[in-house]
């Protein structure tokens, strides 16, 4: 059974860095997204990298901004994060990927706990 592990989070401010990271435990993930839900908003797309590195997607808020990377020696994805805005404050949570539409939540499993990013003005 596969266990994934956020970190990295904290507290920055705005157009400051940060990288998250989801360590897999278990066994061998494959493709993985990430994920993030603000306080009172719903889940919502950040990134995906497919298993061998290639492709990988972001979603338009983030783009040019965020990169996803993956260390299949160490079984781990990180999602790099530059010019942090207010806006991006929220819970990140990285997952597996089951197939389908890489954008919906639904097509993903073995969800963490996720990490709290919180971006002040």
């Amino acid at each position: 059974q596969v266990q994934l592990v956020e970190s990295g989070g904290g507290l920055v401010q705005a157009g400051a860095s940060l990288r998250v990271s989801c360590a897999a435990s278990g066994r061998t993930v494959r493709s993985v997204g990430w994920f993030r839900q603000a306080p009172g908003k719903e889940r919502e797309f950040v990134a995906h990298i497919h298993w061998s590195g290639s492709p990988a997607y972001h979603a338009n808020s983030v783009t040019g901004r965020f990169a996803i990377s993956r260390d299949n020696a160490e079984n781990s994805v990180s999602l790099q994060m530059n010019s942090l805005k207010p806006e991006d404050t929220a819970v990140f949570s990285c997952s597996i990927s089951s197939g389908g539409n890489v954008y919906g939540a639904i097509n993903y499993w073995g969800w963490g706990k996720g990490t709290l990013v919180t971006v002040s003005s």
